[in-house]
């Protein structure tokens, strides 16, 4: 055998229609009796084949195959393509594709020749000189072996110098097989790491002429070229350990600290859980930490001299609490209440004698057909005249409002805005809805979602009042009494005011106890002023008359100076609209005279 150092070896075979069938299985002897006597192997000589006609066929690259077996039989499998001569072609392939080292040449650095053999029985289709160059000049060595009527000058062109070790004619395809042996020797050469002393540590590696060193996997060459060192996989930081890397002979291991064990993936570390093994004896909570645990104990409780029991702490002794009037102690936390009659404010600490007139105030109003634009804006006019006699702000009082029809809109909730300018310009900017009169739909949707936490009214334990203000000009089209009554249980001190077509039955089931205290009814939007008289009644018990059954001093004031505020309101509005009234009447008598007098004329 060849004992000759590692090849990169291609044959590039010429299958055009001029080659019979016959000569190409001669073809096929040649190339198997070559590598029949190559050192083949991924370390040692490797082998490719394409061929050629008017295009390029990989039979298969450099890193397909590593035993003579499988290449004998990828050789038989060839099917021939019965083209041109593009050998020009084939050589470019060659030199793009087959030598590559994706395709499995190794690097030109380690050395190795690189080999073509091109076989062929025709003059070229194409150009083959300045390719063949291109490809001697990528250091690729050419053998050209020409058969029967091969053009000689093509093969000069083609093959590496010296042209009579690289240049082959033979007379015909029948002595291809007896060239095939004279060939091999050229191949062949002395394999020096067997005549000379190399001195390499692991392995030594001939190559035509001389030889190199490697080394086995897990080491590397030292500078001397000769002997090899352990590679530390841990010194280039890519392992991915999470604690500790342990560098072996070229592979690494991970390692956790104490307290740690690896996980699944053999690099992250997950900390032991010394709690899970049921012994702890902790009262409330056990944590682990790394090497053991500790016990824990719930918020508002303290851990005992024992380090495992815990008993409860009186908060409000052990923190600064910030109560105005009394801390109020309970498992795990605290609270703040106020003296009876007093109540306690938003911050949860301190207390106020009264609310200042600070409602959560939700005015309903009615939006359907009737009630006609121009009315419509004096009802905008009224709710912003609400407003501006009004605390507004977070802590203090909040409004809501929403417009009903055939259906029901909240043009915005109790906790969309915390100032009566911000209040006064969304009303202005509510858009008239016209349509049917769906109030039993709006009590509904005023009680279910307008009075509700989760659109800004206070909590009911604040005290703070929650004011319901129904304004409609006609008759419901769904039953009100339901809504009305679940809204009143819930707390809603509810006035009722009616206008033009609206059924007094219907208010009085809308307003709260007492109902002459809290509805109020006009023919007209312009002749309101008896609403004043209804809301000059006072709903304290020691002011009004008849029986009131007030929750707290506060709620009693902050529903007396809404009151006020509004009865000042519609006198206000009432005024406007005499004024306007007898405006149009002294109009219309001028106009009744101006008639007489054109009458009389004629």
């Amino acid at each position: 055998k060849c004992r000759t150092g590692p090849l990169d070896i291609v044959f590039v075979i010429d299958s055009s229609r001029s080659v019979r069938p016959f000569e190409f299985e001669t073809m096929r002897r040649f190339m198997m009796d070559i590598i029949s006597n190559l050192d083949v192997g991924p370390n040692a000589t490797r082998v490719g084949v394409i061929q050629y006609s008017s295009q390029v066929q990989n039979i298969f690259s450099l890193k397909t195959f590593f035993t003579r077996a499988d290449m004998e039989r990828a050789i038989n499998s060839i099917v021939p393509l019965a083209q041109g001569t593009m050998t020009g072609l084939a050589i470019q392939y060659a030199m793009n594709v087959a030598f590559s080292t994706q395709e499995g040449a190794r690097a030109p650095h380690k050395g190795i020749p690189r080999i073509a053999i091109i076989v062929t029985d025709g003059r070229p289709q194409d150009r083959v000189t300045e390719v063949a160059t291109q490809a001697r000049n990528a250091g690729i060595e050419i053998y050209a072996v020409g058969i029967q009527r091969a053009d000689m000058s093509s093969l000069r062109a083609m093959a590496s110098p010296p042209l009579e070790e690289h240049v082959f004619l033979v007379e015909s395809f029948e002595l291809i097989q007896q060239f095939a042996k004279q060939f091999q020797d050229k191949l062949c050469g002395v394999d020096m790491c067997v005549e000379r002393e190399h001195g390499c540590q692991h392995s030594c590696i001939s190559t035509p002429g001389s030889f190199y060193c490697e080394c086995n996997p897990g080491y590397r060459l030292n500078g001397d070229g000769k002997t090899c060192s352990p590679i530390d996989a841990c010194a280039d930081g890519r392992h991915g350990c999470q604690h500790h890397c342990v560098s072996l002979r070229g592979s690494y291991s991970c390692r956790c600290r104490p307290g740690y064990y690896l996980s699944h993936n053999r690099k992250s570390c997950t900390m032991i859980d010394y709690c899970s093994f049921g012994n702890h004896s902790c009262q409330h909570e056990c944590v682990s930490i790394p090497n053991g645990h500790y016990c824990r104990c719930r918020s508002g409780f303290t851990l005992q001299p024992d380090g495992k029991s815990c008993r409860a702490t009186d908060l409000c002794n052990g923190v600064d609490h910030g109560c105005e009037f009394k801390c109020v102690s309970t498992e795990g936390t605290y609270h703040c209440v106020c003296p009876e009659g007093q109540q306690l404010q938003a911050d949860g600490k301190t207390c106020s004698k009264c609310g200042a007139g600070h409602v959560d105030l939700v005015m309903v109003i009615d939006g359907s057909k009737s009630v006609r634009p121009q009315n419509f804006e004096l009802v905008k006019q009224f709710v912003n005249r609400v407003v501006d006699l009004l605390e507004v702000s977070p802590q203090g009082t909040r409004v809501g409002l929403v417009q009903y029809s055939s259906r029901v809109r909240t043009e915005f909730p109790l906790n969309k805005y915390h100032s009566a300018d911000e209040i006064k310009k969304a009303v202005m900017d509510v858009e008239y809805m016209e349509k049917g009169t769906m109030t039993g739909l709006a009590l509904k949707h005023m009680v279910e979602h307008s009075f509700s936490e989760l659109e800004g009214a206070r909590p009911l334990s604040h005290n703070i009042p929650r004011i319901g203000l129904v304004f409609t000009d006609g008759r419901s089209q769904d039953d009100i009494s339901e809504w009305a009554r679940r809204a009143k249980e819930s707390g809603i001190v509810m006035f009722a005011v009616g206008v033009g077509k609206a059924v007094e039955e219907e208010l009085r089931a809308i307003a709260s106890e007492p109902v002459e205290q809290h509805f109020s009814y006009s023919a007209d939007f312009t002749t309101m002023t008896h609403l004043v008289e209804n809301f000059s009644l006072n709903i304290c018990p020691e002011e009004g008359k008849g029986k009131t059954e007030i929750r707290s001093p506060c709620e009693c004031e902050a529903l007396v100076q809404f009151q006020t505020n509004t009865v000042a309101i519609l006198q206000s509005l009432t005024e406007k609209n005499i004024l306007w009234a007898r405006s149009l009447a002294q109009m219309t008598a001028r106009l009744e005279d101006l008639e007489k007098q054109i009458a009389n004329k004629k």
